[in-house]
């Protein structure tokens, strides 16, 4: 079976070329290998394409059998590394923490220990008659997140 190791190495080694990570590996008995890979800025697919052939290159199909499928993480998927939360601040999110309860707004804010989400809704106010804009920031530690996805919105 190929180390997971070796083909973290291959691809880590291809991704700095760009400041590119890895936001899942996985291996399987049968040696079908899956890497899912972001960077900071957008990910094209000859960069994909790139990371493929370097981990494709240095393994040997002679000596053991292989499948690899090297994609970039889609709007549509949640986030698993920290470094998606950074790269998303300042756009719509919804997250849903462990209890199952699900805030959806700003992203406004990504750090080591957690994010804050701005939430913004109208609301009526004790002693006036017309609803007003209310903000409520909300933060989360990472351990607290179940799932965070971007809210794909067309204006």
């Amino acid at each position: 079976m190929i180390k997971e190791k070796l083909i973290r190495e291959l691809a880590e080694e291809r991704l700095a070329t760009f400041d590119g990570f890895i936001v899942e590996l996985k291996v399987s008995t049968g040696n079908d290998i899956k890497l899912l890979i972001d960077a900071d800025i957008p990910i094209s697919i000859s960069d994909c394409m790139s990371v493929s052939r370097n981990v494709e290159h240095n393994l040997d199909r002679e000596v053991e059998d292989f499948s690899l499928e090297v994609s970039s993480a889609g709007l549509d998927q949640a986030f698993k590394h920290h470094r998606q939360y950074l790269k998303n601040v300042g756009r719509e999110v919804k997250v849903t923490n462990m209890e199952g309860e699900r805030i959806e707004g700003l992203l406004t804010t990504a750090d080591d220990k957690g994010i804050s989400v701005t939430t913004k809704k109208k609301e009526r106010i004790e002693g006036r008659k017309a609803k007003h804009w209310v903000e409520k920031v909300h933060t989360f530690d990472y351990a607290d997140i179940k799932e965070t996805k971007v809210i794909i919105g067309f204006k």
